[in-house]
């Protein structure tokens, strides 16, 4: 059976509305969500709950640690390599390590990204409590029990105004999550405060890596979990809706197409060009395709797909990187197959939904780290295999 998820934003999405809600639509979950969770606490930390209730009148689920009696301050060793060390070492159900460590490298990268250090160097702050790991990793068991599933998600609540952080106030949404939620609709309901916190960007990056896709299907249930936060005028709520036998056109998008010639530039020049414009914000690929110009002259047509709202940027780095005195440019439209990523021990794996059924490839940056030709096949074999 397909199944495809929607997520309706309405108040937001955090890691703890995230499980509440998909265990209130999919009740056999959790057992499993709460074994999961409960695996990476320490002893005498608490235990993870679902505890059921209202928002503005309606009914939902939440979720969260019950702590002992007089302990009110639970920290977590916030060194990215160790809450992995962590997960990796807890007696897991099948698939939810790989999912966990998948989002918490999203946010890993998102914060390598804004503090400009090593992946592996990354201590988080905002979420360095016991509860923000275990929703991470309920998170990542609900993702590995639905495997195959696709995701797709509402318009999200931009929120308004400053967040306290442990680097002082900064402006909603937090950096984090701006980065993490590129090229995701927004909008703006006119309600302040944190609206979606990086443990749920996280989550939806891991879980939404295309476009929505249409879907159709019929309707097998509802779920809704709350976050603890009180809004006036609303429910504070993030619902789950799920279709079986649902079958997804490809999804729709804006992609701008840049485009140029070089004449003037040696190879050597054009691939160090190349390889530093594939790395600009918002450039989705680069092509490099060999032409013949006036006179008889070589020349080098680059082709890039940038996000639309990065045009400006990448711009300017094409006059600052090339040689180039102009640039043509036009918005396409384009369909796109829904995917995902996950992790195959050490190596990443894209999971694409095509109409004769999933593909998966593996990443050819994480095979390049591995000595010996023979090897890396093995391990692209492994990584591949359904």
């Amino acid at each position: 059976m397909s199944l495809a998820i929607r997520l309706d934003a309405v108040g937001g999405i955090a890691g703890d509305m995230f499980a509440a809600a998909m265990v209130d639509a999919l009740p056999d979950l959790r057992d499993r969500v709460l074994a999961d969770a409960a695996a990476v606490l320490p002893p005498g930390t608490g235990t993870p709950v679902f505890t059921p209730g209202t928002s503005a009148g309606l009914h939902c689920l939440r979720f969260g640690l019950s702590a002992p009696a007089g302990d009110h301050h639970h920290h977590a060793h916030a060194a990215f390599r160790d809450m992995v060390a962590r997960i990796e070492a807890a007696p897991l159900n099948p698939g939810t390590a790989a999912h966990a460590i998948a989002i918490l490298r999203h946010l890993a990268e998102a914060e390598a990204a804004i503090h400009h250090v090593p992946v592996d160097e990354v201590h988080f702050h905002e979420i360095g409590d016991w509860d923000s790991l275990m929703d991470v990793t309920a998170a990542g068991s609900v993702a590995a029990a639905l495997e195959g599933a696709r995701w797709s998600v509402s318009a999200l609540p931009r929120g308004d105004g400053l967040v306290r952080t442990r680097h002082g106030l900064l402006p909603v949404p937090a950096p984090a999550t701006a980065w993490l939620l590129k090229g995701f609709a927004w909008r703006d309901d006119g309600i302040g405060g944190e609206r979606v916190t990086p443990t749920g960007a996280a989550i939806l990056r891991h879980l939404i890596t295309a476009p929505t896709a249409r879907m159709g299907g019929r309707l097998q249930g509802t779920g809704t979990g709350a976050g603890t936060r009180e809004i006036p005028g609303q429910p504070n709520i993030l619902r789950a809706t799920l279709f079986s036998d649902a079958v997804d056109a490809p999804g729709e998008e804006d992609i701008l197409v840049l485009s140029f010639e070089i004449d003037d530039m040696t190879g050597e020049e054009i691939g160090v060009a190349a390889d530093r414009l594939r790395g600009i914000v918002g450039v989705r690929d680069l092509v490099l395709v060999p032409a013949v110009g006036k006179k008889g002259r070589p020349m080098h047509t680059f082709r890039l797909l940038v996000e639309p709202g990065e045009r400006d940027g990448v711009a300017e780095a094409c006059f600052t990187e090339t040689a180039t005195i102009g640039l043509r440019w036009q918005v396409a439209r384009r369909a796109v197959l829904a995917r995902a990523n996950s992790d195959a021990g050490a190596v990443r794996v894209k999971t694409v939904t095509r109409p004769t059924g999933p593909s998966r490839k593996a990443e050819s940056d994480d095979l390049a780290g591995i000595a010996g030709i023979d090897v890396r096949r093995a391990a692209k074999r492994t990584a591949e295999e359904p």
